[in-house]
């Protein structure tokens, strides 16, 4: 049984060796120096003007739910058109339902409003 298993043994046991080597050079070779520059911020240019903590509006989460409906319709959709033949009616009744749980998700970012754009 450890025979089946010894290639997967090896395998981790290198992927650790080369992690623990790449975090060590990094830690011996790297000056470690935070300077003015390393420590500024680095996403929008611009020190932040309010507290990190406040609430983000509800139209950033109704936008990302809409994107995850359209982005997994899309997965799912391209491997199914392919294999429509193989998979038959049920393939075709279970893409029906999957279909009609994403329309049921745009129906409702459709009223919260998340398709008007202010």
């Amino acid at each position: 049984m450890l025979q089946e298993y010894f290639p997967i043994l090896v395998f981790l046991g290198v992927a650790a060796a080369i992690g623990v080597v790449l975090l060590g050079l990094g830690f011996l070779i790297g000056s470690g120096a935070k300077d003015e520059e390393k420590l500024s911020p680095y996403e929008c240019g611009f020190e932040a003007f309010e507290d990190t903590r406040t609430k983000f509006d509800v139209r950033y989460y109704l936008v990302a739910i809409l994107f995850i409906i359209f982005d997994l319709e899309i997965a799912f959709l391209f491997p199914w058109a392919v294999s429509l033949d193989t998979v038959g009616g049920f393939g075709l009744l279970s893409m029906g339902l999957f279909l009609a749980i994403l329309v049921v998700g745009f129906i409702y970012e459709w009223k919260k409003g998340a398709l008007e754009w202010d």
